[in-house]
């Protein structure tokens, strides 16, 4: 843990003007992550950097900004309580996360939309968080999985196969891809999913939910290849998806997968064994690879900690920070809804094009406090939020495993450009 977070645990909580109590001097960004284990570290580090480019910029609104953290855990009834924490106790304006789809929807509906604290997910993809009830406190700054879908659909028809099994997880982010990626697979619309066959557009996919208190799924293997999978599609969170590959290597049921984001992580190879993923492909958020704005965030990365990140979703939760930052001091105050009707024209102006980085982020904050105003690109997406939050174009990286034991990122398909 840095040394930034750290010190977040010391400042003295101010509050939340929707609590009736005085607001902070400066602005309050809550940090609600699954910080079990050392999945989401690169996620904190990056974190870490927008905070440091942000107060190097001169702060918002002319305070260093303070963090607070939460522990989502995977756990939605945990994602909440700890959300009500950081609203009611700790005075947060702001919140960035949560991390997963399955806990962003309640803490929105529940908590943070009620409170008007506006929300920015780095990482949570469901089609779900669309129509979510959070009076319009909700964003992320990672795509879609209804454009997610159909790429995974695309990259594994691409790999030859015509007959595949599907093992999602049985919540509303395995839902959301997997109902996208057998639209595409099949040609027809899905509206809901269940355990079974599906065929059309010369395809045949056989969907199998999982549940990830499972310790074994042996016998959805067994009948998933029934049908004569070619494939197997796994749509799962690391820890279960490490289980289905093995077991359906060491019972000899699979030797040929695709992936989805959340199996982005040399982690998940090294557990299952580079021999047998090497060659892999899957896909996940990315970064338009001409982009300025993501150049400048990897050249501040790499000073700052050295190698990149290959975990998805780490530009993705700086640049919702940054954004927020923006919008506060676009607003000239840490009211919740002075920022939230910010931050659509902080990220798609009119205004001064200032990227990510130290250098534009300082930018933008001077821009800003001067009563100009600004376009932030940023470090994986240019900022342009719909409606409901969601971005309106963007890129999806085609990656894979290699044999020498590293992921290689292949492509960026764009979304939401004509």
């Amino acid at each position: 843990m840095t040394g930034l977070l750290l010190a977040a645990g010391l400042l003295v909580a101010g509050a939340n003007g929707a609590y009736g109590q005085q607001e902070a001097s400066g602005l309050r960004i809550g940090l609600l992550l699954n910080f079990e284990g050392d999945g989401d570290q690169d996620l904190r580090m990056a974190f870490d950097l927008a905070v440091e480019h942000l107060n190097a910029g001169g702060g918002v609104l002319g305070q260093p900004v303070e963090v607070v953290m939460g522990d989502s855990t995977l756990d939605p009834a945990a994602a909440v309580a700890e959300a009500r924490r950081l609203v009611e106790r700790e005075g947060i304006h702001v919140l960035v996360g949560p991390g997963t789809s399955a806990t962003t929807i309640p803490v929105a509906e529940r908590v943070t939309g009620p409170a008007g604290i506006p929300t920015i997910t780095p990482a949570a993809t469901s089609p779900e968080l669309t129509t979510a009830d959070d009076r319009d406190y909700l964003f992320r700054t990672a795509p879609s999985d209804g454009a997610q879908g159909p790429i995974l659909a695309r990259v594994t028809r691409e790999r030859g196969f015509d007959n595949v099994a599907l093992f999602y997880r049985d919540d509303p982010w395995g839902r959301g891809m997997a109902a996208a990626f057998a639209a595409a697979w099949t040609g027809t619309a899905v509206s809901g999913l269940d355990r079974g066959v599906l065929v059309g557009n010369s395809a045949q996919i056989m969907v199998v939910p999982i549940d990830s208190a499972q310790t074994t799924f042996l016998t959805e293997l067994q009948e998933s290849v029934a049908p004569g999978a070619q494939a197997l599609v796994v749509v799962t969170f690391a820890s279960e998806g490490v289980i289905v590959v093995r077991e359906a290597i060491e019972h000899g049921f699979y030797e040929r997968f695709v992936f989805s984001d959340a199996l982005k992580d040399l982690n998940v190879a090294q557990e299952i064994g580079f021999e047998h993923v090497a060659g892999v492909y899957g896909v996940a958020a990315a970064a338009d690879p001409g982009s300025a704005a993501s150049a400048a965030w990897e050249a501040a990365y790499r000073k700052r900690y050295g190698d990149l990140p290959v975990l998805a979703y780490v530009k993705e939760i700086y640049d919702a920070a940054i954004a927020l930052g923006l919008a506060a001091q676009a607003a000239g105050s840490t009211d919740g809804a002075a920022i939230r009707d910010r931050l659509r024209a902080v990220g798609s102006g009119p205004g001064t094009v200032v990227t990510a980085g130290p250098d534009g982020v300082a930018a933008a904050l001077r821009i800003l406090a001067a009563g100009g105003a600004v376009d932030y690109e940023g470090a994986a997406a240019t900022m342009d939020w719909d409606a409901n939050g969601d971005l309106l174009r963007g890129h999806v990286g085609v990656w894979r495993f290699t044999a020498d034991g590293q992921i290689e990122d292949l492509d960026a398909v764009p979304f939401g450009y004509e």
